[in-house]
């Protein structure tokens, strides 16, 4: 029997469960055999397995260290790599050219980590996150709007 995670208030955690939701990211990701993947978070793995099924092999980022001891019991080094780090302190640039960053991010965190990922924008191809509507609002905002600021003059 597996033992039950219960999310931690203060990584943000909050797990992916609805299985549509996960089909759409994985669409919307449309991963290839060849890709490199990198997953922020995978938390319980809800992205992470469907990925592993596309994939020949995945990196993840995870700060958790009893999501990371689970991660590392249930797949294979040989398809998946775990980083027991702070996305928010990882250099991605370590992990090479061409790469493709996913993750449902936590929102105590996306501001922060969309602008350590912009460091590394020679690295990454594209990435996919779930966000909060609220994020995603400042992040497209145009000028002279209540949500334009910093994030929206930096990301866009």
């Amino acid at each position: 029997m597996a033992v039950r995670h219960i999310p931690r208030k203060r990584f943000g955690q909050n797990f992916l469960v609805d299985t549509q939701v996960v089909a759409d990211i994985i669409r919307a990701i449309h991963p290839a055999k060849g890709d490199r993947v990198v997953e922020i978070g995978p938390g319980l793995g809800a992205l992470t397995r469907p990925l592993l099924q596309k994939l020949e092999h995945l990196q993840v980022v995870e700060i958790d260290r009893d999501i990371v001891e689970r991660l590392r019991r249930e797949f294979s080094e040989k398809t998946l790599t775990v980083y027991s780090v702070d996305a928010l302190e990882f250099d991605f640039s370590a992990l090479g050219k061409n790469l493709r960053v996913v993750g449902n991010l936590p929102y105590n965190i996306s501001t922060p980590i969309l602008f350590h990922l912009s460091e590394f924008a020679a690295n990454i191809t594209d990435l996919h996150f779930m966000l909060q509507k609220e994020v995603v609002a400042r992040m497209v905002a145009a000028p002279s709007t209540p949500d334009y600021g910093r994030l929206s003059v930096m990301l866009q």
